[in-house]
């Protein structure tokens, strides 16, 4: 059930992706990076199909999380890009060739590589107020450089550093959502509503949603899921070993297949970004249409 739960969910994210990023790309462009895009865009039939194939997702996925390990379920989510590009095919008319699905292994694989040898464990361990806020600050900090840095680009190179950032922010959400239902198993829904970490959560989940929804306006779906598929699962690894008590394998064996799944990542990303085969791009001309 796990893996059946987790690939319903791979599938209904990345159909909602696809929806929301055709929604979004007639957006106007002043309404980017501003939460006015999100009022625009719930007008929008096919947007609000595209969040309810999200909403969907993410409960199966919480679903598949609740009844399996981390090593397990990550991997299987970060499939959702491998069905974004299988509808992109449809979209788009265009076959994948090698470099798509080269592009989509070397992405959801380096992610899988990474948890798996990495297998990541829960422990008892306590984490002090100032290493919790350390990796808080700088998760969210990273977020904001990110967003400034984008904002110096032009409009059409803006996309994967926006859905990077908007990744973090979901990864911090992600492990934010884990406190909170440790918060609710503890004390009850009376202590969770004194507690801040129900409104960071949905501060982020906003916050992201509009970051993603202004990527998806900026360019092509390539130009931005990728990025957001990869910076998630990291980031919630990062906040799990931050402040979580999370703990990674750090034998040599294991530190290098995590290395190589981070320059699986990174690689993937960008020749996916290059790629014509998403939602959105160009064909390329005839003449070198076989070479693609």
């Amino acid at each position: 059930m796990v893996y059946l739960f987790g690939l319903i969910s791979a599938c209904l994210l990345g159909l909602g992706f696809v929806l929301q990023q055709h929604a979004a790309e007639q957006a106007p462009v002043s309404d980017a990076l501003s939460f006015r895009l999100l009022w625009d865009l719930v007008h929008v039939p096919l947007w609000l199909g595209g969040i309810g194939c999200m909403v969907a997702g993410q409960i199966l996925s919480a679903v598949a999380l609740s009844k399996g390990d981390l090593s397990k379920v990550e991997p299987l989510l970060a499939t959702n890009l491998l069905f974004a590009m299988a509808l992109a095919r449809r979209t788009s008319g265009q076959s994948l060739g090698g470099s798509g699905w080269a592009g989509v292994l070397l992405l959801s694989g380096g992610v899988a590589a990474f948890i798996i040898a990495g297998r990541p464990t829960g422990s008892s361990a306590l984490v002090g107020p100032l290493r919790h806020w350390l990796v808080i600050g700088l998760l969210t900090g990273l977020a904001v450089v990110l967003v400034i840095i984008a904002r110096h680009l032009p409009f059409f190179e803006e996309p994967p550093l926006l859905a990077a950032a908007a990744g973090t922010l979901y990864g911090l959400q992600d492990a934010l959502t884990r406190v909170s239902s440790q918060i609710v198993h503890r004390s009850g829904v009376s202590g969770l509503l004194t507690s801040w970490e129900p409104y960071a959560v949905v501060a982020l989940a906003v916050t992201g949603l509009m970051l993603v929804q202004s990527a998806f306006e900026g360019g092509p779906l390539r130009m931005s899921l990728p990025a957001l598929t990869a910076a998630e699962p990291l980031a919630g690894i990062v906040c799990g070993i931050g402040f979580l008590g999370d703990r990674l394998r750090t034998d040599p064996v294991a530190l290098a297949w995590q290395t190589i799944g981070l320059i699986s990542v990174v690689t993937g990303v960008y020749v996916l970004a290059r790629h014509p085969a998403m939602p959105g791009s160009e064909a390329p001309p005839p003449d070198h249409a076989e070479e693609s």
